[in-house]
């Protein structure tokens, strides 16, 4: 992957709608190029897929909590996070270090829709206890890390 793709890939996360004629205009390619190389990259697994950026609160989905989820000692993470992942409530899962093994952001639609989720997570096996961090507000989210390009174009300036 050259810089080239970078670019490419930083456009389409800003617009993955962008046409082939789009991106070639913004990273100096035809579209053609642009095409190919899109193609490579998705057959490469570097682009895993393309979606809609959705409000959630206007489908219903007004309250979002982050959950620290720490296992028994009995615990496996990977029947721990099969588990989660039945849960159509949990948007994402992370392994991370500390404490928790698991932090889950959750969407719902009511606190009190939030406190019967909890109650769901308390009961998977291997779930010792949560720990619950509920969003007041969203500043951003989901936005694409484009740094290495920036730092390219800094020291070609």
């Amino acid at each position: 992957m050259d810089q080239l793709d970078r670019k490419i890939i930083a456009a389409l996360r800003v617009n993955g709608r962008a046409t082939y004629a789009d991106l070639g205009r913004s990273v100096g390619l035809s579209a053609s190029s642009v095409h190919e190389r899109v193609g490579k990259l998705e057959a490469a697994g570097v682009i895993t897929g393309y979606h809609a950026m959705v409000d959630p609160g206007t489908v219903g989905l007004g309250v979002t909590a982050l959950v620290g989820i720490h296992p028994t000692d009995t615990a496996t993470d990977e029947d721990v996070a099969a588990a989660l992942g039945e849960l159509p409530e949990v948007e994402s899962c992370y392994a991370v270090a500390g404490d928790e093994a698991f932090v889950v952001k959750v969407r719902v639609s009511t606190v009190d829709e939030l406190e019967h989720t909890l109650g769901r997570l308390r009961r998977i096996p291997g779930v010792g206890r949560t720990n619950t961090t509920v969003v007041l507000s969203t500043r951003f989210e989901g936005r694409p890390n484009n740094a290495g390009l920036e730092e390219e174009a800094e020291n070609k300036a």
